[in-house]
């Protein structure tokens, strides 16, 4: 099942750009009578036509104005060279995104909400602005230490040197000017690639449309392991939800627990028997959108 957007969903929302270390950033303003408004970011090598529009609708029908953007690098984002993934220039991104969004009319609150390796992001864009009202982190890569552990177990020694080798020659190419050297975002078991469990290639075809590109600028790989949004954790203030996939491949569910430990009271766990990609589809969608709404409604009441 593949999620984009119905023609109603293309009716009611808006193309909006916003500007983030002086590149111009596209994103979808989605208005709602309510005075919140739900900032969403994708996952590792996303795009927003890559599922986010069913969230955002279900939140625009709650009340909630959404704001759901593309990265620098990324669909209809600029930037250049294109599918280069960098960690700070994705957070300075998030930050302009919540700049932007309290700036939409009607809005007095802001809510964050990532998925995947957002799902961290929006950790550490909370540990840093005092002001965001709540957060949602839907199966989240927080400890990437701990993802690294879980993958290199899985794929054993050969394929771990094989990818940071490329992701060496990909980062001295950049040094020299060079394009990047590309590795898939999902591949086969066995294949070089940034998701390679039995599910992830998978899963990310059907999230994705089919002009998506499935593929990233490796120098990526040498900076993942060391991001660990779980140490930002404590300077979080508002609440949270975490909601964390009990079979996940990719983003480690103890992290998750660990980082809900650190929360305390300011953390809410929802957990579910599934996989990594499954809470994108069907019935589990359903409930973890419910589940995501519920929060919502309780906590800025």
């Amino acid at each position: 099942m593949k999620y984009g957007a119905s023609n109603a969903i293309k009716a009611r929302r808006h193309e909006v750009h916003f500007l983030s270390g002086g590149i111009s950033c596209a994103g979808w303003h989605y208005p709602a009578a309510g005075e919140c408004c739900i900032v969403m970011g994708h996952g590792l090598g996303g795009i927003r036509e890559s599922g986010l529009a069913a969230y955002a609708e279900r939140f625009a029908q709650a009340g909630f104005v959404c704001l759901v953007f593309d990265y620098r690098h990324f669909g209809d984002s600029q930037g250049e060279p294109r599918q280069l993934g960098s960690i700070p220039r994705q957070l300075e991104d998030w930050r302009s995104a919540i700049q932007f969004a309290r700036q939409l009319p009607g809005v007095r609150k802001v809510v964050l909400w990532g998925t995947s390796f957002s799902g961290g992001h929006v950790v550490v864009a909370a540990s840093r602005d005092p002001e965001v009202a709540a957060v949602i982190a839907q199966n989240p890569m927080l400890d990437g230490r701990s993802a690294f552990v879980q993958a290199a177990g899985r794929v054993g020694p050969w394929m771990v040197l094989r990818t940071v080798a490329v992701a060496l020659l990909d980062s001295f190419g950049a040094l020299l000017g060079r394009l990047p050297r590309l590795l898939p975002v999902a591949a086969p078991p066995g294949s070089l690639g940034f998701l390679t469990a039995p599910d992830s290639l998978p899963g990310y075809l059907a999230l994705s449309p089919a002009y998506a590109r499935n593929e990233l600028a490796a120098r990526l790989a040498l900076t993942t392991a060391s991001y660990r949004p779980i140490h930002c954790a404590h300077l979080v203030r508002c609440p949270v939800l975490l909601q964390i996939c009990e079979r996940d491949s990719v983003a480690p569910p103890a992290a998750a627990l660990a980082t809900a430990q650190i929360l305390g009271p300011r953390g809410r766990v929802e957990s579910y028997p599934i996989g990594h990609f499954d809470i994108y589809f069907g019935d589990h969608f359903e409930r973890a959108v419910g589940d995501q709404i519920h929060f919502l409604r309780h906590c800025l009441s």
